[in-house]
């Protein structure tokens, strides 16, 4: 178990902890909460081993396995398969001691190597691996891609595979959830329910932690205060220690002012000198009860729309999706992800938007917001449609030199130039008052953005936001930086704004707070949602349930004909089937037509040739491969098992070589076949 007794925790001159305790179980799932700056990073960095305790006593097992998402951007070539298993600790030492035994050429060394390589999950590791992957929303064509070659929200993602990756008995996860669409989301709660380690999270999303855990730790004012349940039950638990706190507070307030009204009262006449004085010891022995100190709420409200259109937009057939890159050869048509869409969008709607992830949720609002061009069909606005857009990388485009005031007066600039500020104070001790109302207060008005929180620049983003008086919210995942407070500030915010919301979260409860009806973005189509959100988990965990089968079935196959999969893919993406062509009435066409196939069949000929024999060679390796598998689980000798682990591998070489042959002996006949078609 992890124990800490008396334990104080600095940062500089502050005290973080002051003679806490607490005792968390192995096998407990643990919700970190308190209010931001109170210490649960740093709580974080003492488990790791980042942070040493300045007073007290902290015990953690020596022997327990510690996995956790590290903080930093990866940069590396290595393919996000690869990336993910050596998350592994145990398979990667497995795997240095294996080229150590071999290079030392000590025959008991490699026997033991070996079995301790199989013994770790050398063979499935890449499946493993790529379950992780998949389950947290890459696409099967990106398992072996770069890791670089992703942006900065999926290489974290990458992380946190990682560290689930890696055999622990205490997982440390920090906001884990602030990169997942809600897909991935619902996936990782079902993952975590079947760790069977230590588990303690910060998370600023209630219903993750609800379904994750079965014990919440409070730092409140210095303290470590333990709750046996998840965040519901101790918002109920706290809220009636809070009620039974203050009622006790209350009551001897009422006796202190009895007592001291006796005392001033007979303290001079000699009769009762002893009975006041005998209350004046009574006073000094009292341990004084303190006083309720609740965290300081939080709450904003958008004002009321100039005025209502109705419909807000209405969509003809529209097709959403990205134009051909600039660099792109001429001719290059645009990406379509979503398309033939035909809706409209009412005054006082509220829209929660649901797909999996890359489906087109994002770039369904970013149209809708003018961000991106409508690829086909028609958009038709509402008159005075005013929209107000907070993006996912909404954060990133703030200037992060700027202060908040000066955001604000450039934001005032840009909206008197466009004839938006009709009514609106624009004195800077009017922006300023209204950032107060945001908590940028004093200084903090005139302090670099780039040296705040992610939670303060999201509240800056709100700020500007409800500025703009608009009369249609589109909201791509607004919660990412917020904490507890700011959400549900938020979702108050929402449920009294009178004009439209459309909302893409992975926060379940700001979506079953503010929507009364869902779009499904799905195979390239929007439709209404017929369910709630349980429905839709439901959906969603049947999904990853088809998808895990997919990938078992060929990792399995992939092992018994090894021909018809790529190396170290669980999925393979199909090939798209030829479009059909259309009848060619003349004769000397269809001629030329004959001769180009039977010239293409020549020349794909000895590519057949060699790929039949690579396949072959493929399949009495795959059975080699089995057979060596089976030698290595029975009992042998060390200079046996040394042999077999040597000749396994130099077999998974082998495959993996005439493997990545026999890709590009299909990809250059598919190339061949494409010039008739």
């Amino acid at each position: 178990m992890i124990t800490l007794k008396n334990v104080t925790l600095r940062r500089s001159a502050k005290v973080l902890l002051d003679s806490a305790s607490v005792t968390l179980n192995p096998g407990e799932k643990v919700g970190l909460v308190g209010r931001n700056g109170a210490g649960k990073s740093s709580l974080f960095a003492l488990l790791n081993g980042g942070l040493h305790e300045d007073a007290g006593e902290y015990y953690i097992p020596a022997q327990w396995r510690m996995g956790q998402v590290a903080q930093d951007m990866p940069e590396t070539d290595q393919s996000a398969t690869e990336f993910v298993i050596e998350g592994d600790t145990v398979l990667t030492d497995a795997r240095i001691e294996v080229a150590a035994a071999e290079a030392s050429g000590d025959g008991d060394r490699m026997g033991h190597a070996y079995m301790a390589l199989y013994d770790a999950g050398e063979h499935d590791a890449a499946s493993r691996a790529q379950a992780l992957i998949l389950g947290l929303g890459f696409k099967t064509t990106e398992l072996n891609n770069p890791v670089n070659s992703f942006s900065g929200g999926w290489r974290m993602r990458l992380q946190l595979a990682r560290a689930l990756m890696c055999p622990s008995d205490l997982l440390l996860l920090d906001e884990p959830t602030n990169h997942l669409d809600l897909d991935a989301l619902v996936w990782l709660e079902a993952w975590l329910k079947r760790y069977e380690g230590t588990m303690v999270v910060i998370s600023h999303d209630r219903e993750f932690l609800d379904a994750v855990t079965n014990v919440t730790l409070h730092i409140d004012a210095a303290k470590l205060v333990r709750y046996g349940g998840n965040y519901s039950k101790f918002e109920d638990m706290r809220a009636e220690q809070m009620e039974l706190q203050q009622n006790a507070f209350a009551k001897q307030q009422d006796k202190i002012a009895h007592l001291q009204k006796f005392i001033a009262r007979f303290k001079a006449k000699a009769s009762k000198a002893k009975q006041a004085q005998s209350r004046v010891k009574a006073l000094d022995r009292m341990e004084k009860i303190a006083p309720l100190l609740a965290d300081a709420d939080f709450s904003f409200e958008f004002k009321e729309p100039a005025n209502l259109p109705n419909p807000m937009l209405s969509m003809q057939g529209v097709s959403f999706g990205y134009p051909a890159p600039a660099d792109a050869p001429a001719g290059t048509p645009p990406t379509v992800i979503v398309q033939n869409v035909s809706r409209s969008v009412l005054a006082g709607q509220r829209i929660g938007i649901l797909g999996a992830n890359g489906q087109g949720k994002s770039t369904l609002v970013k149209t809708i917001a003018r961000d991106l061009a409508a690829l086909g069909g028609e958009v038709t606005e509402g008159k005075g449609l005013n929209i107000g857009y907070f993006a996912q990388q909404e954060l990133d485009v703030l200037r992060p030199a700027d202060t908040p005031l000066q955001h604000m007066i450039d934001l005032v600039k840009k909206l008197t130039s466009e004839g938006k500020m009709a009514g609106q104070a624009t004195r800077e001790q009017d922006l300023r008052s209204f950032l107060g109302q945001f908590n940028f207060s004093g200084d903090m008005v005139k302090q670099a953005v780039g040296s705040m929180s992610g939670g303060e620049k999201a509240r800056l983003v709100l700020c500007m936001l409800v500025w703009q008086r608009p009369n249609l919210l589109l909201m791509d995942e607004p919660t990412n930086h917020l904490d507890l407070a700011t959400r549900e500030a938020l979702s108050m915010a929402l449920n009294e704004f009178e004009g439209t919301v459309m909302l893409v979260s992975h926060d379940r409860a700001l979506l079953r707070a503010v929507c009364d009806e869902f779009w499904m973005v799905s195979r390239g189509g929007v439709a209404p949602f017929d369910g709630d959100l349980d429905d839709y988990q439901r959906y969603l965990l049947d999904e990853a349930k088809r998808l895990r089968a997919e990938a078992t079935a060929a990792a399995n196959l992939a092992a018994q004909a090894p021909a018809a999969v790529a190396v170290s893919a669980p999925v393979v993406a199909a090939v798209p089937a030829p479009q059909a062509k259309a009848p060619i009435a003349s004769r000397d066409q269809r001629k030329d037509d004959a001769q180009q196939r039977k010239d293409i069949n020549e020349k794909k000929r000895p590519l057949k040739k060699e790929q039949d024999g690579v396949e072959k060679t493929m399949a009495t390796l795959a059975s080699e491969k089995q057979s060596l598998h089976d030698k290595l689980a029975s009992t042998l000798a060390p200079a046996e098992i040394a042999e077999a682990g040597k000749r396994l591998k130099t077999v998974e070489d082998e495959l993996a070589t005439l493997e990545l042959r026999w890709l590009e002996l299909t990809e250059a006949m598919e190339q061949l076949e494409s010039a008739v078609h």
